[in-house]
């Protein structure tokens, strides 16, 4: 079992979904010692946003009028190494703090890299997304500072569900922590509940 763990929070130490994510690795790994792990630390190392002329290389429309220079190759060739990553694993455990009412920009950024029609979804004659990446298995790592009540709209776990639903993945686990902003008592409340979701976990 191939996993590719990711965290986007830019809080250190100090990260809920940090130690959360970790302990859905562990879990993971429980259960199959064999299990390859790749991690990426989207904070640490941030990706650029994709660009026009990145753009077009990655949906095979660059032609000699954009110059190919150093930058660009160098970020062509990175993107396709994350999205060669995400393509060998079967597991992806992801780290994703509610930020802003939605996801860090950071993660976003990676998203672009591997949300790439004729990689990981198609479109059909029909106009109807079809998703190439069937078959692996998300476990999302959810923290968010409030309540569900005081949230005008999700647009974090309902938009990655979104986006892994367009490149065929129906598995989608959550382990969730909510309200870890609203005091220590609560918050390591919120914690202790997310470990046991994480400690859940199963291989299959």
């Amino acid at each position: 079992m191939n996993i590719l763990h990711i965290d986007s929070a830019c809080l250190g130490d100090n990260s809920a979904s940090r130690q959360l994510s970790a302990a859905a690795v562990e879990a993971l790994r429980a259960g199959n010692e064999q299990a390859c792990v790749i991690y990426r630390d989207l904070s640490a190392s941030p990706l650029s946003h994709v660009n026009g002329p990145l753009m077009q290389v990655m949906r095979s429309e660059w032609n000699t009028a954009l110059p190919m220079n150093a930058e660009l190759s160098a970020e062509a060739l990175l993107s396709e190494s994350l999205l060669s990553e995400f393509l060998a694993a079967d597991v992806l455990v992801l780290g994703a703090p509610m930020f802003n009412l939605s996801v860090p920009s950071t993660l976003k950024a990676w998203l672009d890299r591997v949300l790439q029609q004729g990689r990981t979804y198609d479109v059909g004659a029909d106009g109807r997304t079809v998703g190439l990446a069937a078959g692996k298995r998300v476990v999302l790592v959810s923290t968010r500072g409030g309540q569900p009540h005081e949230m005008l709209a999700d647009h974090q776990e309902s938009y990655l569900k979104a986006v892994f639903s367009i490149m065929g993945i129906a598995q989608v686990d959550v382990v969730r922590a909510e309200g870890i902003a609203l005091g220590a008592e609560l918050r390591a409340q919120a914690i202790q509940g997310a470990l046991r979701q994480a400690a859940e976990l199963r291989p299959a």
